[in-house]
């Protein structure tokens, strides 16, 4: 039996874990869960799963929690949340956190001894060189659970890592696929939030709208695959059923298609290095007919092209632009600024930022903290 514990179970992707674990009870335990505020939809899985220990972010709800629940352990906040990725009992810990926050909890997990299946790109993002310095210290294995990722780990799978020629990431294009500079001066909240593929968080929605989330998608290869950037090429693709693809050496070219439904790939991440029958539907190439590509829009999605810039210059301006794109992107939600300040407002901090080589965990955290108060008050 596989023991997991899920950072963010309330979430779409830790819902979805849940529908995996769901399906195959006997092959599955639940150690530990966390949420943030969604009470009502925690207090249902607590009920269903019983999990030894959880964590939510406020003490008042943790209280509550405890005496409905008095076999549960609750803890609250950052410190509950690093205790659930650290748990003694769990095996995998499912990081499906939102923004820097999955950071630290991922960094203890993997002191802690977990494997770590991996849904929050910004803690590669932002600290990459030390979450995989001390995963290859503690000998644990990074499963990726992004569809794009998950995709290229399958490829690489019985593969040389020397014989990888190319990384060709896939997009879906968002919703303003096509769109010009001036119609994007144009956008509102809603048409952002409208993603015509994937079921989302309402940040992550924006960010694949800006082709942000390509960007992060990116870095976060680089750091899973030890992919230079100029190695990684995006890909549009607006069926979304061509999930990622690895060209090698001799101009061969793996492809992992699935319709696109994030449990294939969490319950991958969950049975690695085995492959379990689950409820998805199989991909009717008839009913599909064709597939499409497209170079991506660099001068008009000006936020993937200052992602590859970022990822360039390494060392801290990852942390800058993962940052500065996280306080925009609420700004935009809370419709304080228009939808292209975020990329203006992204490529101002990168051009302000002193860079740091080799930034430790402390050092991004602080960098992470500065850029996030001075785009605050901006």
């Amino acid at each position: 039996m596989k023991k997991i514990a899920i950072l963010g179970s309330t979430g779409s992707i830790g819902t979805q874990a849940l529908d995996v674990v769901r399906q195959r009870r006997e092959e599955f335990s639940v150690e530990a869960l966390t949420c943030g505020k969604n009470i009502g939809r925690f207090r249902e899985q607590l009920l269903e799963f019983s999990p030894k220990m959880a964590a939510v972010a406020a003490e008042k709800d943790a209280s509550i929690l405890k005496q409905e629940f008095p076999h549960i352990d609750f803890l609250y906040g950052e410190e509950g949340i690093i205790a659930a990725a650290a748990h003694s009992d769990a095996q995998v810990v499912l990081n499906a956190l939102m923004g820097m926050m999955g950071l630290v909890p991922t960094y203890e997990a993997i002191q802690a001894g977990k494997d770590i299946a991996l849904a929050n790109k910004e803690t590669l993002v932002a600290g990459g060189s030390v979450i995989m310095k001390a995963a290859a210290e503690k000998r644990i294995t990074l499963l990726p659970v992004d569809s794009e990722h998950s995709a290229i780990f399958q490829c690489l799978q019985g593969n040389e890592r020397k014989e990888l020629k190319k990384i060709l990431l896939t997009a879906s294009g968002g919703p303003f696929r096509g769109f010009t500079s001036e119609q994007l001066k144009q956008v509102t909240l809603s048409q952002a939030l409208a993603h015509p593929r994937w079921v989302m968080g309402s940040k992550i929605t924006i960010d694949s709208s800006t082709l942000m989330n390509k960007g992060l998608e990116v870095i976060e290869a680089c750091w899973l695959f030890d992919a230079a950037p100029e190695e990684i090429q995006v890909v549009v693709h607006p069926e979304s059923v061509i999930h990622s693809m690895v060209e090698f050496d001799d101009c061969s070219i793996i492809a992992q298609l699935g319709v696109p439904d994030m449990r294939i790939p969490i319950a991958y991440a969950f049975t690695w290095p085995h492959r379990w029958e689950n409820s998805s539907q199989s991909v009717d190439f008839f009913q599909l007919k064709a597939l499409h590509f497209e170079e991506p829009d660099l001068k008009t999605f000006r936020c993937l092209k200052l992602a590859f810039d970022a990822m360039a210059a390494g060392g801290s301006y990852p942390v800058v632009l993962n940052a500065a794109n996280e306080v925009l992107v609420q700004k935009f939600l809370e419709q304080k600024i228009g939808y292209l300040d975020i990329a203006e407002g992204i490529e101002r901090a990168l051009e302000r930022h002193k860079g740091v080589a080799q930034p430790g965990l402390a050092e991004i955290l602080e960098i992470d903290r500065a850029v996030r108060k001075e785009m605050s008050a901006g």
